[in-house]
């Protein structure tokens, strides 16, 4: 590719011998130069040596473009050639690519011997734990247990509904069974505030020492939509106490927001 600026250096320094056309391609011009040369310096007309400064100002004020289109025209052609030749390699890629895929789909899809279970109660019951209606999203995600009892986000949203329900034992039950079934993201259970009231509970901290398990001498809870309404004991004042300690651990550990520690709090001062 032939470089205006270079030409117009030739032209400036040995444009009277026609080195720039020699450059520029234009052989046949650089030999007339050359013999012209000697005729005229021997006939006197010396005006010939600023020919090449008239060339050189002519190179320097020649738009780039209007430079290209005469003197690099023979590498337009080669140009679009090579820009069509990645062209085609990168479609043919590409095809490579979509066709490999295919193939490999088709065959993995027939090994597939069964879809996962359709379970609208699922989703059904997101919606109204959504709205707050989770005595709702609880009898939802019981039925959603009865299609496939091992599904851990079912388990997982039972003991979130349970737990702001206040149902302790239930949502103790749904936590370790959807941690049985392999849920493992321990922070979540440890800062969901959903499960804030399963946190300031005296057994939470032998629930997460045991890995986030239940021991294994207690039962399975009874599936009622509401706690058996108890008249509350009163508890000794030893005893409250001790809930009082616990609280303020787990507001040290973090566990506890400052507004869940105090909500807690009043709940056992009263």
């Amino acid at each position: 590719m032939k470089n205006k600026t270079v030409a117009g250096i030739l032209a400036l320094v040995a444009g009277y011998m026609g080195l720039h056309r020699f450059y520029l391609g234009q052989v046949g011009l650089g030999i007339g130069y050359i013999i012209l040369l000697p005729i005229f310096l021997v006939t006197g007309l010396w005006f010939f040596l600023f020919i090449g400064l008239i060339d050189a100002i002519a190179l320097f004020s020649m738009d780039q473009g209007a430079f290209n289109a005469k003197y690099n025209k023979h590498l337009e052609g080669n140009q679009g050639s090579f820009k069509n030749r990645n062209e085609r390699r990168k479609q043919n890629r590409n095809q490579r690519y979509e066709d490999r895929n295919s193939r490999r789909y088709e065959q993995v899809a027939p090994k597939r011997s069964s879809s996962p279970k359709k379970n609208p109660h699922l989703k059904e019951g997101k919606a109204k734990f959504k709205d707050y209606d989770y005595e709702g999203a609880i009898i939802d995600f019981n039925k959603a247990l009865k299609i496939d009892p091992k599904n851990i986000a079912v388990h997982f949203n039972l003991a979130c509904a349970h737990s702001l329900m206040e149902h302790k034992d239930k949502a103790f039950y749904h936590l370790d069974r959807a941690v049985a079934l392999g849920f493992d993201d321990t922070e979540v259970i440890k800062t969901r505030d959903h499960l804030a009231f399963l946190r300031i509970q005296p057994e939470f901290l032998p629930f997460e020492a045991n890995g986030f398990r239940l021991a294994k001498q207690l039962k399975t809870p009874q599936e009622n939509l509401l706690d058996k309404q108890t008249a509350p004991k009163q508890a000794p004042q030893s005893d409250l106490l001790d809930q009082l300690q616990k609280l303020a651990k787990l507001k040290e550990k973090g566990l506890l927001t400052e507004e869940e520690f105090q909500v807690q709090k009043e709940k056992l001062l009263r």
